[in-house]
């Protein structure tokens, strides 16, 4: 063998050392607290160990979009702040040229119960026992309604008073309509199942452009906050939308002391709060828009007894919020009742 080819034997051969040394695990990480769920009021205590190295140059730990910097082998987070849910969380242990990335997940639920409320009912008013009601909204004081079902979705106007509809779109029928909003004077109206929602003019109810989304595979519910748009759809996420293109801003996951809610359909912006239906339950929760806290349950149980009983009766859905006048209106699907309610801390 040449010189040339010994030497570049040994280089190859160092290389090869070099690239099993950094891809060995150096360091051991104990986190005491991880396996169990956390609260905002609880602190994460991270310990590292390691028989090659006895200090660290840098620890990096990034959570959610928090990101944390140390250069100590024992590492406690406030978890203050934080979003609630289950988040992947990232470390990175960089010593004499060496970088280890260890991941795992922290799951992190409210510190307090969500208060639980009744209701009374204020005033009731006429509403269309065939309307399968899955978007509710005020613009003013009329009233905007997205129905569902194949071959009988629709967007409507109403008149509150007397439940009479004003204007109405028919969706084409491969179309099932769901959740709605009210935005810069236009309406935005989901699908379920079809990956498309449209928008229309708010004072004409033309259709004016639509727009895919890309957040699961379905489409439930809308709200916005008068900058930006929430969407639910059916799992354990609400997300947060940019209203110019539709596009994901980022997400919460609504949660109480106990874990993630999920099968949250119609929503509304309500006070600074979103309130939102779950399917197939007589509840509504009451959540907080950026970490995710399930903070109240309205207990709506008795209302779907005081509406005509009927073969196509279906559940609970559908909130409307009249903020001018601070009133509150549920209703159901195909229910022939509006109910303007108040809310009780039991």
């Amino acid at each position: 063998m040449s010189y040339y080819n010994i030497l570049r034997t040994i280089a190859l051969l160092f290389l090869v050392i070099s690239c099993a040394e950094n891809e060995k695990q150096f360091f051991h990480v104990s986190a005491s607290n991880i396996s169990k769920k956390l609260s905002t009021n609880d602190t994460l205590s991270i310990e590292f160990s390691s028989e090659k190295f006895k200090d660290v140059d840098q620890v990096k730990l990034k959570i959610q979009d928090l990101s944390f910097t140390s250069t100590n082998l024992s590492i406690q987070i406030p978890l203050s702040g934080l979003k609630l849910g289950k988040w992947d969380t990232n470390i990175q242990i960089e010593v004499d040229g060496f970088l280890e990335t260890k991941n795992f997940e922290i799951h992190l639920v409210n510190a307090q119960p969500p208060v639980i409320y009744t209701y009374e009912i204020i005033n009731t008013y006429p509403h269309d026992s065939k309307a399968y009601t899955q978007g509710l909204e005020f613009f003013g004081d009329t009233l905007y309604e997205s129905t569902g079902q194949y071959g009988q979705s629709t967007l409507r106007k109403l008149d509150l008073p007397s439940g009479k509809i004003l204007e109405k779109i028919d969706l084409p029928k491969q179309y099932f309509g769901e959740g709605l909003t009210i935005l810069d004077d236009k309406i935005f109206q989901l699908t379920w199942r079809e990956g498309v929602g449209f928008i229309y003019d708010l004072s004409t109810l033309e259709k004016i452009d639509q727009f895919d989304y890309h957040t699961g595979t379905e489409g439930w519910g809308l709200c916005n906050d008068g900058e930006f748009i929430y969407k639910s759809d059916g799992s354990e996420k609400i997300w947060l939308l940019n209203p110019e293109d539709m596009s994901v801003i980022s997400h919460i996951q609504p949660t109480t002391h106990k874990g993630k809610s999920s099968r949250l359909n119609e929503l509304e912006w309500v006070d600074g709060k979103i309130y939102a239906n779950t399917y197939q339950k007589d509840g509504v929760a009451i959540i907080h828009p950026i970490s995710g806290a399930v903070e109240g349950i309205i207990d709506l149980r008795g209302l779907k007894e005081k509406v005509k009983q009927h073969a196509d009766l279906d559940v609970l859905n559908g909130i409307a919020y009249h903020a001018e006048s601070n009133r509150l209106f549920v209703t159901g699907k195909n229910w022939d009742k509006l109910f303007e309610i108040k809310i009780i801390k039991k």
